[in-house]
């Protein structure tokens, strides 16, 4: 019963991450709170993840880098760099394999893949 309640509602453990997550990033400092809800807004809209697994290890992940940074006192530029943007592009690449796009990349290549093996079966 539980596989099919999850199934209209989705899966409970990444609703329970998820509200953890929050929880981690309300009790950060502010300018860090600030930073990390910012970087997570960015990365929900641009980032596209799809998989609910690889999405809480994303933000989880995120959450630990703000973690550490408030606790060692690091500054927000020195873990952002000078270029937000181009810092959330980054940390979001080690996360492709939950984007929608991945997926169409997979079935883009295979298609051409597909269409030499014909061309080459015609020859």
């Amino acid at each position: 019963m539980t596989s099919f309640i999850e199934k209209i509602v989705g899966d409970f453990g990444d609703k329970r991450r998820w509200r953890e997550h929050k929880a981690r990033v309300k009790a950060l400092p502010a300018s860090y709170r600030t930073t990390a809800e910012a970087l997570e807004r960015y990365l929900m809209y641009f980032g596209s993840i799809v998989k609910g697994d690889v999405l809480m290890s994303m933000l989880e992940e995120l959450a630990d880098l703000f973690e550490q940074a408030a606790a060692d006192g690091t500054p927000i530029r020195a873990v952002v760099g000078e270029d937000p943007v181009e810092f959330a592009e980054m940390f979001l690449a080690n996360y492709s394999d939950g984007q929608w796009i991945k997926k169409e990349r997979d079935r883009l290549v295979a298609a051409v893949a597909r269409a030499e093996e014909e061309e080459g079966n015609r020859s």
